[in-house]
């Protein structure tokens, strides 16, 4: 009997994912939990484990592929199909689904979804995936839900959400959120000018500009920037930067972003928001999780630091620093690119100054930094007079959604996170 392995439903509305690696080969003999492939989406690297066992028949796809939700991956025959039928036998024909499930830890014997190191997690502990409740987005396993299981506690059930009041008959219904659909024109023949090549529009590049758009689209974007004196902050920066290598950190501006921006945030909530246009609400978040914005080879990635108000500096650089490592390396999870509720993205590091971000969607605003350089400052003393002096100045912007915060806000909350960087002292009495 042939049996067929089709890409699963990954969560978090993903529709298709890039082939990275593919571990088996045709007459191989696998057990039910042997990896098979590896793959990539805009959120992570995934591994897929098999969910049967059995001898495999047919490779569909190869590295680089894109393959969609539901399409057919792999062909698989049990022991005395094989035998019988011998490796050059066809795989039976099997229509695809008339839809695809909402997730594949509801469709029998497809594999439980969850990241390379929540599986290994589970192995080590000799946990069974299929056991849990997933907590995660779109029915995803997490790091959490294996340990909750392996201490014996399980997840507590999320009890139902209150049902909401009708409006009063008086009051409209808010409109539906505007979106407007333009075909892109067709390309000319380049080729008729001059010599071209082609080149694969992969899997993060291809969910990056899906973000961009959606983002640049439906949000009414607007950008307010200043220039921020850190150089008493870089002193700071340089005096302790050899410790904290020492235990595995690196200690950059961003780091210091990180906490006048969760800081900031706590005074002006509504940068740390999403709007809900369907409903006509404003959804404040109480919790403060900051995504970073990663350049690598491979395009751009957002790890989330969680709880950024109640982490040390040392705890953040080295937990940032694991974060970079992971993105550049493919190996971030899919847990730890999501639940953002503010973004910070620096330059400075590439010589960039000035620049207008894209906000991530559907978050509120993003904070962008700049390379610090030294310039002449006139600085006015105690008894009014001026002088002109060299000062490390960093560029700072605030790109924001001007359908929730006006643009006065947006002032006092980026000239309170100024505040905080120019003083160090202010900052650090902050973090207690």
């Amino acid at each position: 009997m042939s049996r067929t392995f089709r890409l699963p439903d990954l969560g978090e509305g993903v529709r298709e994912a890039e082939i990275l690696a593919v571990h088996v080969t045709v007459g191989q003999v696998i057990r039910e939990g042997d990896l098979l492939l590896e793959v990539e989406t805009d959120k992570a690297a995934v591994e897929i484990p098999s969910p049967f066992s059995g001898t495999v028949q047919e490779i569909r796809v190869r590295k680089g592929d894109m393959a969609k939700v539901g399409a057919i991956l792999i062909s698989f025959a049990d022991s005395a199909t094989a035998a019988a039928s011998g490796p050059a036998a066809k795989p039976a024909t099997v229509a695809p689904p008339a839809e695809t499930p909402g997730h594949s830890a509801a469709v029998p014997g497809s594999p439980v979804p969850a990241s390379p190191a929540t599986r290994r997690l589970a192995r080590e502990l000799g946990v069974d995936l299929r056991a849990l409740t997933p907590s995660g987005a779109g029915g995803v396993v997490t790091r959490d839900d294996v340990l909750a299981f392996a201490e014996g506690t399980g997840k507590p059930e999320t009890p139902p959400p209150a049902p909401q009041p009708s409006p009063p008959a008086s009051e409209p219904a808010p409109p539906p959120e505007a979106t407007v659909e333009i075909t892109p024109p067709t390309l000319p023949d380049f080729s008729q000018w001059g010599p071209v090549s082609r080149e694969p529009f992969h899997s993060i590049r291809r969910a990056t500009a899906v973000r961009m758009t959606t983002s640049w689209t439906r949000i009414p974007h607007v950008t307010c920037q200043d220039a921020v004196d850190i150089t008493r902050l870089e002193a700071f920066r340089r005096q302790h930067k050899g410790e904290i290598e020492q235990g595995g950190g690196r200690l950059t501006m961003t780091i210091f972003a990180l906490k006048a921006a969760a800081t900031a945030l706590k005074r002006f909530p509504h940068f740390n928001a999403s709007l809900d246009p369907t409903a006509g609400e404003i959804i404040v978040k109480h919790y403060y999780h900051i995504g970073i914005a990663v350049d690598t080879e491979h395009g751009l990635m957002v790890p989330v630091i969680r709880d950024v108000d109640r982490k040390s500096i040392r705890e953040l650089a080295v937990e940032l620093q694991g974060a970079v490592d992971r993105a550049r390396e493919r190996r971030t999870s899919r847990e730890e690119m999501v639940g953002g509720t503010f973004t910070i993205t620096n330059v400075g590091g590439l010589g960039g100054s000035y620049f207008t971000a894209i906000i991530n969607h559907p978050e509120i605003a993003i904070l962008g930094l700049g390379q610090g350089r030294l310039q002449p400052v006139v600085v006015t003393s105690a008894e009014g007079e001026h002088d002109i002096v060299p000062r490390l100045m960093m560029p700072i912007i605030l790109c924001f959604d001007h359908r929730v915060v006006d643009g006065a806000d947006a002032v006092r909350f980026l000239r309170r996170i100024i505040e905080l960087l120019e003083d160090p002292d202010e900052l650090f009495l902050t973090m207690i």
